[in-house]
């Protein structure tokens, strides 16, 4: 709109003969002067101004016309609606003001009103005053007395139990039911909440809570203990199912520990009266109350082994059902008698002992109640073992109990812990059947010495060592079968070979004594292999074999040697032998061999003939010697051992000869007729001895 406004201002002013480029010809310069500056001014003004911009809509929006006459009128239109526009504005302004007037009337009234209603109030608060101040105070008062009616209240339903709460905790006609724990549970809240009303100013009131409260603990306990004093006199603890309040109440209970112990005690002096009778009745099958559908246990006394393990066994099972039954008791509740304990402690302080001992350990006080159940049982069965023990005088019968003792004494270790009363009766029991077997080992030990005779004339073992090889194989079995051969590696069987093996191996070294080589090995070897072979098949001897195949090495080596020198002796080897004894391997010695007697011709003939004679019996012979020997094929080897080294015998005496040979032959002589050498007097060679002796 703008473009077209000043387009149609050039168009016009170039109708009338003017160019805006072109300088003015008019009537005077002063007034081309004035146009063009206009002019200028017009065509350097920046319509990007806000003020040119609003004229210029304000043109667009009259949509107004670039021609002379619109440019006379604009200026007139204009001014002309500025003043209509501030006749409206005064217009406006007028009735303003009327209105201001009628606000400040109203306004004056209002204030005159609100004046008069001061003067009304401030009466009125004259006379309500002293009624406000005492409805104040007696408002404040009521809320005091509120409070002190919650506070009581409160204290009433915390501090305070009711007759009928306090009945059912002390009264022992009332039953211990769930009612009563609630009632305990209640009262030991009290009683520890009591040290709040301690910490204030006026502790009257707390002490008294607190007396009061410990005298109904107190209360509640004893009815609690002589409750539960009742109820194990009736209990059935072949029930599995033992009653649940029993535990809650023992669990409860611990909190007393000096109640909880005298509770304990008296339950174990009665189940320990009560195990005993049932151990008798058993024993001798008489029992008025119940029917036992087996056997008296004292049925079987005439065999003393089935007697004394039937009475172990029953006391086994006993304990292990004992054990159960307190089990479900006394622990099934975790650590609550722990923690019970330690609280009760916690409240008693003098019950500590010095130490960090623990304060409770469920097993272990679990093991110590059943050991005590068990010592009336057990002193019964230390009487009844103690007298089958003494009343026999079989060693093996002693050693069996003994055995039969110790693998129940493992069993009890496992079940109750090493540290049980229980285990004295039988680490007693044990020294006492040992005892008896050491005794009764002893007496027939002392029989068979006063009969020693003779070595039996086979050279075998005799009577008294079969009979007790015979009784210690019994034994070895026994003692395989225990629990302590594989617990001590053997070392407790020491004792038995000491006592029933030593004894008897000594009686025939004494024997021995009197006897000549070979017989006198033989008979050790024979007596030796028939202990070695008792032995042989138990892994807890194998030191003691181990020993005995060294003493018959040594025998072996004795054998040995007497038969090599029975090969030297008959065979005449031993003469020249020792005629080389004094020969070395010089040539000046080698030389002298000549003139030693057994080397004459005639001698060496003899010899050379002697040992021609004895060469084709001669392992015969030898082992004639050994015929006595049970071992057969130790003879064998025993024999050849002997030849072997008489035919390194011979091969010295061999090699001695045929270096003696070499020095004094004389090759210059050799187409005469010289004399016959030592070899060709004593021909044999060594190749041929060891073919006829192999």
């Amino acid at each position: 709109m703008s473009a077209s406004y000043f387009q149609e201002r050039v168009n016009s002013a170039s109708q009338n003969g003017l160019s805006p480029a072109s300088p003015s010809v008019g009537p005077a310069s002063r007034g081309a002067n004035a146009l063009s500056s206009r002019i200028t001014s017009v065509l350097s003004a920046s319509y990007a101004d806000l003020e040119i911009r609003d004229a210029l809509e304000t043109l667009d929006s009259r949509q107004v016309h670039n021609s002379a006459e619109t440019r006379r009128q604009i200026r007139l239109d204009v001014q002309k609606e500025v003043i209509q526009c501030n006749g409206e504005i005064v217009k406006d302004f007028g009735e303003v003001a009327e209105q201001l007037k009628r606000i400040g009337t109203a306004i004056k009234s209002l204030n005159n009103c609100c004046a008069d209603m001061r003067n009304h109030i401030a009466a009125a608060n004259q006379e309500t005053g002293p009624v406000l101040e005492e409805a104040t105070s007696l408002i404040t008062q009521r809320k005091q007395v509120e409070a002190k009616q919650q506070i009581l209240h409160a204290f009433s339903s915390h501090f305070l139990i009711s007759d009928d709460e306090a009945n059912v905790l002390t009264s022992t006609v009332e039953p211990v039911n769930e009612d009563f724990f609630q009632g305990l549970t209640r009262v030991k809240k009290i009683h520890h909440d009591c040290q709040v009303l301690l910490g204030t100013e006026d502790q009257r009131l707390g002490l008294e809570v607190l007396e009061q409260s410990s005298k109904q603990l107190n209360a509640a306990f004893q009815k609690l203990y002589r409750w539960i004093q009742r109820e194990f006199k009736t209990l059935d603890l072949e029930n599995p199912q033992i009653s649940a309040s029993v535990r809650r109440s023992l669990r409860v209970l611990a909190e007393r520990p000096t109640l909880f112990q005298s509770c304990l005690d008296s339950f174990a002096e009665a189940r320990e009266t009560i195990l005993s009778d049932s151990f008798h009745a058993a024993l001798t099958g008489t029992n008025s109350e119940e029917h036992i559908a087996t056997k008296p246990i004292e049925f079987h006394a005439h065999d003393p082994l089935r007697y004394v393990g039937d009475m172990l066994a029953w006391a086994h099972s006993t304990t292990v059902s004992e054990r159960e039954a307190l089990e479900n008791l006394f622990i099934s509740d975790g650590d609550e008698i722990k923690r019970s304990i330690q609280a009760g402690l916690e409240s008693e302080p003098w019950l500590k002992e010095d130490g960090d001992k623990e304060v409770f350990d469920g097993r272990k006080a679990l093991n110590q109640l059943v050991s005590r159940d068990l010592m009336g049982v057990a002193r019964l069965l230390r009487q009844r073992v103690e007298q089958v023990i003494q009343s026999h005088d079989d060693a093996s019968l002693a050693y069996k109990i003994a055995n039969l003792i110790g693998f129940y004494k493992g069993t009890f270790v496992r079940l109750l812990g090493s540290d049980s009363e229980v285990l004295d009766v039988f680490n007693t029991l044990n020294t006492s059947a040992m005892r008896q077997f050491r005794a009764n080992m002893r007496d027939y030990v002392a029989n068979v010495q006063s009969d020693l005779a003779v070595a039996p004339a086979d050279l075998s073992p005799p009577d008294f060592l079969n009979e007790a090889l015979q009784m210690l194989r019994v034994l070895a079995k026994s003692y395989d079968t225990s629990v302590a051969a594989t617990d001590d590696q053997g070392q407790g069987f020491q004792t038995v070979l000491a006592e029933a093996l030593d004894p008897f191996l000594s009686g025939c070294e004494n024997l021995q004594k009197g006897m000549q080589q070979p017989d006198s090995a033989i008979f050790a070897i024979n007596c030796l292999f028939a202990a070695k072979e008792v032995l042989a098949s138990y892994r807890f001897a194998s030191e003691r074999v181990s020993e005995i195949d060294e003493t018959i090495d040594e025998q072996v080596a004795n054998l040995t040697e007497y038969q090599h020198q029975y090969f030297v002796h008959e065979s005449g080897l031993i003469t020249l032998l020792e005629a080389l004894s004094t020969i070395n391997d010089a040539e000046e010695s080698l030389k002298t061999i000549l003139d030693l007697d057994p080397f004459k011709p005639d001698a060496l003939v003899a010899a050379s003939q002697q040992l021609d004679e004895f060469l084709p019996s001669a392992l015969i012979d030898a082992s004639e010697n050994l015929k006595k020997l049970r071992n057969r094929k130790m003879i064998q080897d025993i024999t050849e051992e002997a030849a072997g080294a008489f035919c390194e015998d011979f091969e010295r005496v061999e090699s001695k000869m045929v270096a003696s040979d070499d020095l004094t032959y004389d090759e210059d002589k050799e187409d005469e007729e010289q004399e016959p050498g030592l070899r060709d007097l004593f021909p044999r060679t060594s190749g041929e001895i060891r073919v006829l002796l192999s």
